[in-house]
């Protein structure tokens, strides 16, 4: 019976890195700046003053040390603290189509078979730079490639869904190959004036070829199974749209999370609750997990890895001790966030691009994802020889 395997993955990595001691010196110019401006309000009690940031707060919050970015100035000069991303015109290649591009090249060079094997092109990632037309048919055209093309957008689950309707679509014999790429500019929709999550995001492109496995070579993985898990919940939230007013917009970029003029206009940027996302999601997605390798016949304990989401550390390590059953090796719960940060729907790919070579054929390991939605999703994959 055929079944999907996962042939090849491709990576984008900006030029550009920004580390925590620069971002922090950033974000602590801005604040002694706004908190002066408004010292006789702070007096008075009618606004809280903004609390420093620093390294050592970030790295025992998240893990992260640093991050790559499209555009560094931007972002830690304090009189703009967003990425500068000039517009491009319409007959020139996206942005997110570039990074998209670039990780699929590399994605199809490693795969070694010519682009008219790939029947189909989704782009699935957290925000796109427009409703349409499609960022994947764009890529899809770029690369000339047949067949058709479409996005989805499932917030950081956006990976393992894309997979997900991949390995469907191999099943159900409507294409032989699928290219899947993860484009993330999360630098954009964060927002660099709130202490307790300026540090979060990165910028990447993954790229992932799913194709049937009686079209593929030696090597690669059997995708053993796939499940995905939604629930709804504000705790994690991005409110910015086509109806939103313009204005409303570019005073979201202007005003701290911690004052009364950005209320309303915050959420038009990432904001989360993160203790209770934490609560939330953490039981959700390792129950999700164990059910699910149950079923499949196999003991989530004899994972030869795992390749979760690069959200936080802390929830990482918390997933892979309630798998496991024990504390997890970093050869076991591989972490790539410390160098990459949370760079959304990309971030398991990463993890599951840069540390896989050294799996012998039979070894089990799963890729996960989770976040906004809530939403999760599970790939068990199983290296062929």
């Amino acid at each position: 019976m055929t079944h999907a395997v996962i042939a090849a993955t491709g990576l984008f990595t900006p030029e550009q890195s920004i580390s925590n001691a620069e971002l922090v010196t950033a974000y602590n110019t801005w604040a002694e700046g706004w908190n002066a401006e408004h010292s006789a309000q702070i007096a008075e009690g009618d606004v809280q003053a903004l609390t420093p940031s620093s390294v050592e707060f970030i790295e025992k919050a998240s893990g992260i040390k640093s991050r790559f970015v499209m555009d560094k100035a931007g972002i830690v000069d304090p009189a703009r603290m967003a990425p500068n991303l000039p517009e491009r015109s319409n007959d020139e290649l996206s942005l997110m189509a570039e990074m998209s591009v670039a990780a699929a090249r590399e994605a199809i060079a490693a795969w070694g078979k010519p682009v008219s094997e790939i029947g189909a092109v989704i782009c699935a990632a957290s925000n796109m730079p427009r409703p349409y037309p499609a960022l994947a048919v764009e890529v899809q055209q770029a690369l000339g490639i047949d067949g058709f093309a479409f996005d989805m957008n499932v917030a950081c689950s956006s990976a393992t869904f894309g997979i997900k309707t991949a390995a469907d679509f191999i099943a159900s014999g409507s294409v032989g190959a699928v290219l899947m790429i993860n484009p993330e500019i999360c630098s954009a929709h964060l927002n660099f004036k709130d202490r307790d999550s300026h540090f979060i995001f990165g910028d990447v492109a993954t790229a992932v070829i799913v194709e049937s496995s009686d079209r593929a070579g030696p090597g690669g993985w059997d995708v053993l199974g796939t499940r995905l898990k939604t629930v709804f919940s504000n705790n994690i939230r991005n409110n910015f749209g086509f109806l939103n007013r313009a204005a409303e917009t570019t005073e979201a970029l202007a005003a701290p999370a911690s004052s009364s003029e950005a209320v309303g206009q915050t959420d038009k940027l990432f904001v989360q609750q993160g203790r209770k996302v934490f609560k939330d999601v953490v039981p959700m997605v390792s129950e999700m997990i164990v059910d699910h390798a149950g079923d499949l016949g196999l003991d989530p304990q004899a994972l030869k890895r795992m390749w979760l989401h690069q959200a936080n550390i802390n929830m990482n390590q918390f997933i892979g001790r309630k798998v496991l059953g024990r504390e997890p090796t970093p050869e076991e719960n591989v972490i790539v966030l410390d160098e990459y940060a949370n760079t959304s729907s990309a971030g398991s790919i990463i993890a599951f691009h840069l540390r896989h070579e050294d799996m012998a054929a039979g070894d089990t390991g799963l890729i996960c994802s989770f976040g906004a939605g809530y939403s999760a999703g599970t790939v068990f994959v199983r290296k062929r020889a």
